[in-house]
């Protein structure tokens, strides 16, 4: 599969699958966490869920970027 169409597949994953799940998961955990909550609490959640999101997608820039194994000739 050729890097391009490997883009195209995780772009699609990404922005229609993983991102939607996250939003409402993350809101979820708001509703639950923050209510009451100092401040500080407030930062440090949104700052780690705001960094968090992107773990996943780190993750697939080796699959992208990796070599097909080449057929026998």
């Amino acid at each position: 599969m050729s890097r391009r169409t490997k883009t195209l597949i995780a772009a699609i994953l990404i922005v229609f699958i993983w991102l939607p799940a996250y939003m409402v998961l993350i809101a979820g955990l708001q509703w639950r966490i923050l209510p009451g909550a100092p401040w500080y609490v407030a930062l440090l959640f949104y700052a780690v869920a705001g960094t968090a999101w992107t773990l996943p997608i780190g993750f697939s820039f080796p699959w992208i970027y990796r070599q097909s194994a080449k057929p026998p000739t």
